[in-house]
Order: C-alpha cells, then structure tokens, then sequence
C-alpha cells in the first residue's frame, strides 16, 4: 500500500538525516492522517459505528491528498517567482519532484488532448457551456494523471476551435 511506502521512505530519511526529504514525507504523512481522520469522522457521523479498517485511506485516495499537496507546491513556485524569492522556488521545485515520484505517470500533452477530445464527442460537446459536462466525464479517468488547471486549459482550447 502506498501510505506503508511512504512511512518506510521517511524512516529511511531520517536515519540517512536526509532534512529536506524528511519534511516533505512528515507533511505528506500528516496530511494523509488528517483525511483519515475526516473520513473517520464522516462515517461515524453517518453510521454511529466505526470499523477501524472503513477509516483507511485507498491508494486512490492517498493519490488525491499527494496530488493536492503537489499542486499547493506548484502555486507556491508560481507565487515565489513572481515575487523575485528564487531560493524558495528551488525548495519548493524540490519538494514537487519528491512528491511527483509518489503520483501515478502523468498524461503527456498529446495522450491529454486525445481523452479530452474523445469526452467532447461522447458528451457531444459544441460550445463552453458544455466544459462541465465534459470534466465530469473526463476526471474520474484522470484523477491523479494531470493537473486540474492543465485539462481546463485543454478542454477551453478544443472548444474555442
């Protein structure tokens, strides 16, 4: 299981004292904890009886908390070049590629622009009121694969022709 991997890198890290590393992984392990937790707390809220094993988080939901944390890192560098702050957009661009090597391969450009152009036919997409039918088709078959922001762009570009 993913989550097993990633505590095992972090214990790997801290015995290597490799500090950079280590954060990352701690931030990663914390936020993973803090959505079992939430999904702890909506199943007992729902059923009143909790089974530890129900409180787990998948591998696809792991996924999800990576991709968030991932993309908060993307915003960051953004927001750190913008500001002239290159030291930081370094740490961050370091942290991305930790995080990115716990992500599924992501889509290319060309495999992206395929999937979306098969949604825009499935759903018979013509026009920009269609782009929510078209991302709710698109994104369970994503999820994890390619940045939100990047399949919007995609999707604006294919329906703007």
């Amino acid at each position: 299981m993913l989550k097993e991997k990633i505590l095992q890198n972090l214990n790997a890290a801290l015995k290597e004292k490799k500090e950079l590393e280590t954060s990352v992984l701690r931030m990663l392990s914390a936020a993973i904890l803090n959505k079992e937790k939430e999904k702890r707390y909506r199943i007992f809220k729902e059923t009143s009886n909790l089974p530890f094993a129900a409180a787990r988080l998948t591998d696809e939901e792991i996924i999800e908390v990576i991709s968030a944390e991932a993309k908060k890192r993307r915003e960051s560098i953004e927001g750190f070049q913008k500001g002239n702050r290159q030291e930081l957009a370094d740490k961050e661009k370091k942290e991305l590629e930790m995080l990115e090597k716990y992500l599924p391969e992501q889509l290319s450009q060309e495999e992206l622009k395929k999937l979306v152009q098969e949604a825009i036919a499935k759903v018979g997409a013509k026009e920009m009121r269609d782009m929510g039918k078209i991302m709710q088709e698109l994104m369970p078959k994503i999820k994890g694969k390619a940045d939100g922001s990047s399949v919007s762009k995609t999707v604006k570009e294919l329906l703007g022709q």
